[in-house]
């Protein structure tokens, strides 16, 4: 008989279970795809190839789920709290009419189970399609060739998601039958006469508040912007702080400062019934500020994660190919105390020898005795001051003409002349090259070390002298090699291009260099230590640790995207359970049913655009401060992120949107019938 009840109600409620059921369907669907990767082709072949991005993804991606599903149990709480509360007069009839909480509390556990049970099947069967999709994605991310394609289904991630999913509804059943028993009959019979008491400070308080708000957000904005990413910075912190406490004083304020502007503007305010339409905005923001501040936040990390997570892997894989020139790179830096003072002389001595089809060089950097800052700061404009500011300590390096030469050779370019006291400046850190082609312009002389040089280039040669995960030169200038004779050694190089016939053995040959040095079975102490990674090891953890990063920031932007909306539809939902008698007294003064649902989609507009509006704004400043940034690996291309990511995101908002719009209207179109 229960059971009957239960499916009965379902059914008679689907309409407003459509929130609660399409955010469950979701959240399954997502977590099933994201936890079958293990099963997909594209990782099959990963695996066959020893590849450890898999194991580490793994792993990672089932931390992050135990955070998602956190997420989701407060999710979901949330959704089945606003159901009771809509519910509690239907639920004071069942206790009038004999039953007990106990078997109301069943009732719930069963209409709990329904939707729980349907949720978990299509998000499955929705998740199930989604992996294939990913699996595709999957392939490309990781530059894997599939030879055939293959439906996968995977059952650990199928029986994952259920003892997941099952354990979210135990805890919303616990929740729901703990809030039953506390309830009595009186309070749930009179639950949609207790409407909320909208008193309204003074709108001067408001407004203050409300410039106040913008003051905070701007001066943040001019932080992050002027700090970058450096989380050293303490203009980094402190724009997250102001970002945020101007994020909430924004929500606080709007509400008075809102119903200020527009009772301003009366043309707007008393035409049809936009006085009504506004006093509701007003009493949801006000209750419902701190929540909407919270969403704002998450919809402005959701846009970062998603848009700069392609960007920046796409930036940082493609700035590969100008900071790996060469399949391998030695670096071994030297003191002025160190016995040896060059990397060939380390290699001999531990008795390395290169292969006969290698083609090799050795390079020394020498230390410049100036400070770039001092070079060029008194020859450049404010703007590119400050750019060259972020490098502050930073000193000259010089390599001599015929080491340059040999590294030229050695790309298959052409080699360089230069005349008595001329010499060549080059960069390829976009802080310091652009402040460099600025003094180029105005100056064709420059002193370095307290002796003057002419400068042979018209702009920063931007030149990448090995091979490394960043670049590497961010002032270097090329001199004739009588005029490096009394400087000191700083860094001592190799560079190195395999044979054709033995790129295998090399590749293992320098792996097995490097470690060796790196578990002290070479050299004594650190003063023959000598560091590098081959170019095929830098591209391979490097697509495995950007795209591990672009997994989980999709995955957990998509979470938050979806709790967000859900929070902001039904939030939308209660606020019409709360307010149907004032609808009634519309009604009875004659107000027109069209009227009033138009008046119900501008409020769920507004209520949905203002906090999606704010988190755009924060995430164009975000995205550009994060470009800068990126800038420094290679030209990030935002824009194309940026378009897949306001696609997803308008998706889901169109869905919930609509969704809470044909809620909203409904339950206050049935009070009305009635």
């Amino acid at each position: 008989m229960y059971f009957k009840i239960a499916l009965g109600n379902v059914k008679k409620s689907f309409k407003e279970y459509a929130i609660y059921f399409l955010t469950l369907t979701l959240a399954v669907s997502i977590f099933y795809s994201f936890n079958s990767i293990e099963s997909q082709k594209a990782f099959t072949q990963l695996q066959g190839n020893n590849n450890e991005v898999i194991k580490i993804l793994n792993k990672v991606i089932g931390y992050v789920s135990v955070f998602v599903s956190i997420i989701l149990v407060g999710l979901i709480v949330y959704a089945n709290n606003f159901l009771i509360k809509k519910r509690k007069k239907e639920l004071g009839i069942y206790m009038i009419l004999g039953m007990n909480k106990n078997k109301i509390s069943k009732i719930l556990v069963m209409e709990i189970s329904i939707v729980g049970v349907i949720s978990l099947g299509l998000g499955l069967l929705l998740g199930i399609i989604e992996s294939q999709g990913l699996s595709i994605l999957t392939s490309k991310l990781f530059e894997i060739k599939m030879s055939e394609y293959r439906f996968v289904i995977s059952i650990i991630a199928i029986c994952k998601t259920i003892i997941y999913f099952g354990i979210i509804n135990l805890l919303t059943m616990i929740f729901n039958t703990s809030i039953i028993s506390k309830y009595k009959i009186i309070d749930l019979l009179k639950s949609d006469k207790k409407n909320e008491k909208m008193n309204f400070k003074s709108s001067f308080v408001y407004v203050i508040t409300f410039i106040l708000s913008f003051l905070c957000i701007i001066i943040a904005y001019n932080f992050i912007l002027q700090s970058g990413f450096n989380i050293r910075d303490k203009r980094f912190t402190l724009s997250l702080i102001l970002g945020t406490v101007g994020t909430v004083l924004f929500f606080f304020s709007l509400c008075g400062a809102g119903l200020y502007i527009v009772k301003k503007n009366k043309k707007i305010y008393f035409k049809n019934i936009n006085i009504f339409t506004v006093k509701q905005l007003n009493s949801k923001i006000k209750t419902n500020f701190i929540s909407m501040s919270v969403i704002c936040l998450m919809l402005f990390v959701t846009i970062e994660v998603l848009s700069i997570g392609l960007s920046f892997k796409d930036a940082f894989q493609s700035g590969l190919k100008e900071t790996t020139p060469f399949d391998v790179s030695g670096i071994m830096h030297i003191s002025s105390d160190d016995k040896i003072k060059s990397i060939e002389e380390s290699l001999n001595n531990v008795g390395f020898k290169f292969d006969n089809d290698d083609e090799y060089v050795f390079y020394d950097i020498y230390e410049g005795n100036t400070r770039i800052y001092e070079v060029l700061s008194d020859n450049i404009s404010k703007k590119n001051i400050k750019l060259l500011s972020k490098e502050p300590n930073s000193k000259v390096e010089i390599i001599k003409l015929s080491d340059y030469n040999d590294i030229l050779k050695l790309r298959d370019k052409e080699e360089l002349e230069l005349n008595k006291d001329e010499i060549i400046i080059t960069s390829n850190y976009k802080n310091v090259e652009i402040p460099i082609n600025e003094f180029l312009e105005k100056n064709k002389k420059i002193v370095i070390n307290n002796k003057e040089y002419k400068i042979k280039n018209d702009k920063a040669v931007n030149v990448q002298f090995s091979t490394s995960l960043v670049k590497d030169n961010p002032f270097t200038i090329i001199i004739n090699d009588e005029d490096i004779k009394e400087l000191e050694v700083l860094q001592s190089n190799f560079n190195v291009n395999y044979g054709i016939n033995n790129k295998i053995t090399s590749e293992e040959k320098y792996k097995n260099l490097f470690e060796g040095y790196s578990a002290g079975r070479f050299g004594n102490g650190i003063e023959n230590f000598i560091t590098g990674e081959t170019k095929e090891d830098m591209c391979t953890s490097t697509i495995g640790l950007t795209n591990i990063m672009l997994f989980v920031g999709i995955y957990i932007g998509i979470i938050f995207l979806i709790s967000s909306m859900t929070v902001l539809a039904l939030q939308q939902l209660s606020e019409a359970s709360d307010s149907i008698e004032r609808y009634k007294a519309l009604r009875k003064i004659g107000v027109s049913k069209k009227s009033i649902e138009k008046s119900i989609f501008h409020q769920t507009l507004i209520y949905f655009s203002l906090p999606i509006f704010l988190a755009l704004i924060h995430s164009i400043v975000g995205i550009k401060a994060i470009n800068n940034f990126i800038e420094l690996y290679n030209k990030p291309g935002i824009g194309v992120a940026s378009m897949m990511t306001v696609l997803i995101f308008l998706m889901l908002y169109i869905a919930y949107f609509y969704a809470t719009y044909v809620g909203y209207k409904n339950i206050v179109n049935s009070s009305l019938d009635k």
